[in-house]
């Protein structure tokens, strides 16, 4: 309801004036009133009422009843006009009601929504971390066997150079040459080391 209409209705319920009884019915309950304290003929059910006091009554009902029908018919229509305001009223309320509690509606769908997404990425993330440090485990595998062997050929390599270290000192000159049978069956007899005595 705007701001005006309310000004207008408040302004119309303060200027109307109290409730008073309608004139005619004012007039019908004199009437009543009359009859009912008229004396009764004697030795009769009927009662005596005075005919110009009655007429005068009903003359007055007479001239003031379409003043009072008027006027209720009037009362009758602001009555519907503010029903139907109200009922207007009431049925835009609803419409927003209804309207606020769709967005409502959509928002925690918006938001379930969110939910099943965020839980969906954290669950791809975790499958591709997973992924990525298996990945990861063997290839740091296949580099520590590969540095392995490396590793065996360099100690075997320093293992010999030891072993020639402190071995034979001809022992290359052997491998050189062959073994000393072949030398011997190539060369003859042994030929005599003055060194090998001394």
């Amino acid at each position: 309801m705007s701001e005006q209409e309310q000004n207008d209705e408040s302004t119309a319920f303060e200027s109307a004036e109290p409730y008073e009884a309608p004139e005619v019915e004012r007039l019908i309950q004199g009437l009543i009133n009359v009859v009912d304290a008229a004396r009764p003929v004697p030795l009769s059910s009927s009662s005596m009422v005075n005919k110009d006091e009655i007429i005068s009554v009903l003359n007055d009902i007479s001239i003031r009843l379409p003043d009072e029908i008027r006027a209720a018919r009037w009362l009758l229509k602001q009555r519907e006009d503010f029903l139907s305001r109200t009922q207007r009223e009431g049925d835009e309320l609803i419409d927003l009601a209804r309207a606020r509690a769709g967005q409502m509606v959509q928002k925690s769908e918006v938001v379930k929504a969110a939910e099943i997404q965020a839980r969906r990425i954290v669950e791809d993330a975790q499958t591709e971390a997973q992924r990525l440090r298996l990945e990861t485990e063997d290839f740091c595998d296949q580099r520590l066997a590969s540095f392995e062997a490396i590793l065996k050929k360099t100690q075997k390599v320093v293992a010999d150079g030891r072993s020639k270290l402190q071995g034979d000192p001809l022992a290359n000159l052997k491998e050189a040459h062959g073994s000393p049978e072949e030398t011997e069956i190539e060369q003859g007899p042994e030929l005599y080391d003055q060194d090998e005595i001394g």
